[in-house]
């Protein structure tokens, strides 16, 4: 039996107990594969603060997947402000990775890793790179990732004979619909949180997501000449 990828997210808050989150994915399909809370809050319900693109019905989802899986995080920072200094330690069965930040930006990258891996039908194509996680990436980091992933995802797509797309306006919406989803969850924590860290992680995830699709074109500009051994022959 194949066991799960396991993603162990540890942060230290200055004058405060670790808080350990082990993340586990099913390694063919990436899906989050930890119990759900027993008894979730009313803001974890799918027609509260729902997408307007979403295309879940509460019938069938009664619960936001989003939502749902970020219940314990909000629980248990509850009583940390945004810039409040803390220690990121993340460790992979490949390496591990520490370094010092706010409490936003460690618990944004979790909710990225978490964002891409719990369902959400708008941001299950950041999969490949939830496999491949970069905790605290850059905005240049993310956009080469991205791309990266977008253009071997045109690969398989031609590889499959289906029709490929290399313009990168497809990668350009699905950071879009992700935005969407972003502005509702930080809607569902402000009705769930006492404290802002939480919300303000989501609101600095909207930023790197909103960038993204404007940022593109230039900074992929801006590394050509790291390609040029490709082109010159």
């Amino acid at each position: 039996m194949t066991h799960p990828i396991a993603i162990e997210y540890r942060i230290t808050p200055v004058d405060a107990p670790t808080e350990v989150f082990n993340l586990l994915l099913d390694p063919h399909t990436l899906n989050l594969v930890n119990e759900v809370p027993d008894d979730p809050p009313a803001w974890t319900e799918l027609a509260f603060h729902q997408c307007h693109h979403c295309p879940l019905v509460p019938s069938q989802s009664p619960r936001c997947p989003l939502a749902l899986r970020l219940v314990d995080i909000v629980r248990r920072f509850k009583g940390l402000s945004s810039f409040d200094k803390t220690l990121l330690t993340v460790i992979t069965d490949e390496r591990v990775i520490s370094q010092k930040t706010t409490a936003q930006r460690a618990i944004s990258s979790l909710i990225g890793l978490i964002s891409a891996t719990c369902g959400c039908p708008h941001t299950i194509y950041f999969r490949p790179m939830a496999r491949f996680h970069l905790p605290l990436a850059s905005e240049a980091e993310t956009i080469y990732r991205a791309s990266s992933m977008y253009m071997l995802a045109q690969y398989f797509r031609q590889n499959a004979d289906q029709s490929p797309e290399f313009n990168l306006q497809g990668l350009k919406q699905i950071y879009a619909n992700t935005g969407i989803v972003n502005f509702t969850i930080a809607q569902r924590l402000r009705a769930a949180s006492d404290t802002d860290s939480a919300v303000n992680a989501i609101v600095l995830l909207d930023m790197f997501v909103k960038t993204v699709p404007y940022a593109i074109e230039e900074s992929l500009e801006g590394i050509r000449n790291l390609f040029a051994p490709y082109c010159d022959k």
